[in-house]
């Protein structure tokens, strides 16, 4: 089996070529993100990752006879700015149901979800690929639910242990249409969404910690079956979907999607058919496995939940939450190319991290912007990487990196010498201005000094000057010796107009 990729009606589809014939893949992911609170969605106990187990459970977390859950309404403004920034509706009338199911760390016997009226309806977000094309994906609600406690398996060779301490805590589950048509994209679309979720400051995103995790639907289908679908709306034209749970890295997403899609062409292919499960992926094996038959909503036996109302949302608090948005990575983008005149790549590399596009904005207030955003994205950004530094703690200053950019912009030194400038404020030596005064870095600009080195060098080379003038790339030669003989301190563009006439080019 073989893949290649094609480009069809603006979309990046995957190819798969099976014995059979070619093969498509259809991708549909639903997000749970951690609401950004200090308490559960309803009950006052403390949310936070670190906390001695089962430290951080209420009465109403642990089911208790008699105790009553009570809406956060953070959690719900929470929930309407991330429907704003997804572009989505948002219903002023929701209400909570219980979706009943067993699990031992789900003290209640049911969570209490949102299932035929979500508090946020139909949206989309725009997501790039690395070639710099876009594609929308459709959002086909967002829901308000309860998290499970967690079971700890490794504690004891012969019992479980129970920690309810994320149980109750507020989860949005988004859910998407099927509009991913490879791996690649599916984790591009997260990327973005991820992003949107932290400009919000509705989850702070953090995959390791669980607080934002994928199930990922994958079906594969023959070429054209999935126009078919997008014309009709039936999914008969596409395969059983299974769904990948609770997938925490980019990199696993995209594991977890190839090996899936492989497995179900290889069942079809050998005549057989797709049973609609849910599965796990194994990182470790790269292979997903059988978890359990897929549920169905009538497995669930959604109701209404009796302890809870309606909610009913006021215009007029929405209106004023949307007022309060703050500028989203689309806007910020556009605004980064038309303010700094960036490339779409560099604005689109700057405001993938929202810490970044400020540190950026605060170093390049008066500098060239250009020069600016090369400094963060390349320098900085493989120092940060080398050495596991979030740029929110970098040692480097965005004052610093402004300074530096001055130095070089000013000609007081050149982009070599800011390279070694650089790596010397990191090691922390001091401010650029200091660093270059005190190791003597200045650049040499002085045309008189730099006359007497050319002459001495064309009158020792005069064959070497003769080439240059059949051949003018040939002054690099020239440039070369110069720059050693300053100790790479040489103005380049006082070289280069000095070379220039007393070659004659």
């Amino acid at each position: 089996m073989t893949d290649t990729s094609t480009r069809r009606a603006g979309e990046a589809t995957k190819v798969i070529q099976g014995r059979t014939g070619p093969w498509e893949m259809v991708l549909g992911l639903e997000i749970h993100a951690q609401v950004a609170s200090n308490a559960k969605l309803f009950s006052g106990a403390a949310v936070g990752a670190g906390a001695q187990p089962n430290s951080q459970v209420s009465l109403v977390d642990a089911a208790m006879p008699g105790m009553l859950p009570v809406i956060n309404r953070h959690c719900v403004e929470q929930a309407i700015k991330t429907g704003l920034g997804l572009k989505a509706k948002i219903n002023e009338w929701s209400r909570f149901d219980r979706k009943n199911y067993f699990y031992p760390d789900l003290p209640q016997g049911y969570q209490i979800s949102q299932f035929k009226d979500p508090i946020v309806g139909e949206g989309e977000v725009l997501v790039e690929r690395d070639d710099g094309s876009a594609f929308t994906v459709r959002i086909e609600r967002l829901h308000l639910e309860q998290d499970a406690g967690k079971s700890v398996h490794d504690q004891d060779p012969n019992a479980t242990y129970i920690d309810l301490n994320r149980a109750g805590t507020a989860l949005m589950e988004i859910v998407s249409r099927p509009d991913m048509r490879s791996s690649d994209e599916a984790a591009a679309y997260v990327k973005k969404l991820r992003t949107i979720l932290i400009y919000l400051g509705a989850c702070d995103g953090d995959m390791e910690k669980g607080n934002l995790r994928a199930d990922v639907n994958v079906s594969v289908c023959r070429p054209g079956d999935y126009e078919k679908f997008r014309e009709t709306g039936s999914f008969k034209h596409l395969g059983t979907r299974c769904e990948i749970k609770n997938v925490n890295s980019f990199r696993f997403i995209q594991q977890a999607i190839e090996y899936e899609a492989r497995r179900q062409i290889d069942i079809l292919e050998d005549g057989g058919k797709i049973d609609q499960e849910t599965r796990l992926f194994d990182p470790a094996k790269g292979e997903t496995r059988s978890m359990r038959s897929k549920e169905e909503a009538h497995d669930y036996r959604y109701f209404p939940d009796p302890d809870l109302l309606p909610l009913v949302l006021d215009p007029a608090w929405i209106k004023r939450i949307e007022a309060g948005l703050p500028e989203l990575p689309d806007a910020k983008k556009a605004r980064f190319q038309s303010q700094y005149g960036l490339s779409a790549y560099d604005a689109g590399v700057l405001i993938s991290e929202q810490a970044r596009a400020d540190y950026y904005e605060a170093a390049a207030k008066g500098r060239d912007a250009k020069l600016t955003a090369n400094w963060v994205t390349n320098d900085l950004a493989a120092r940060l990487t080398a050495d596991g530094i979030e740029i929110g703690n970098s040692p480097i200053r965005p004052a610093a990196i402004a300074e530096l950019v001055q130095l070089i912009e000013d000609g007081t030194i050149s982009s070599k010498i800011a390279k070694d400038v650089f790596e010397r404020m990191w090691a922390g030596e001091g401010a650029p201005g200091e660093i270059v005064e005190k190791q003597g870095l200045k650049q040499v600009s002085d045309t008189g000094a730099l006359e007497k080195i050319i002459d001495d060098l064309i009158a020792a080379n005069p064959g070497q000057a003769a080439a240059v003038k059949e051949k003018p790339q040939a002054i690099g030669w020239f440039v070369g010796q110069v720059m050693k003989a300053t100790g790479g301190k040489a103005n380049p563009g006082v070289i280069n107009g000095l070379l220039k006439s007393k070659l004659g080019l």
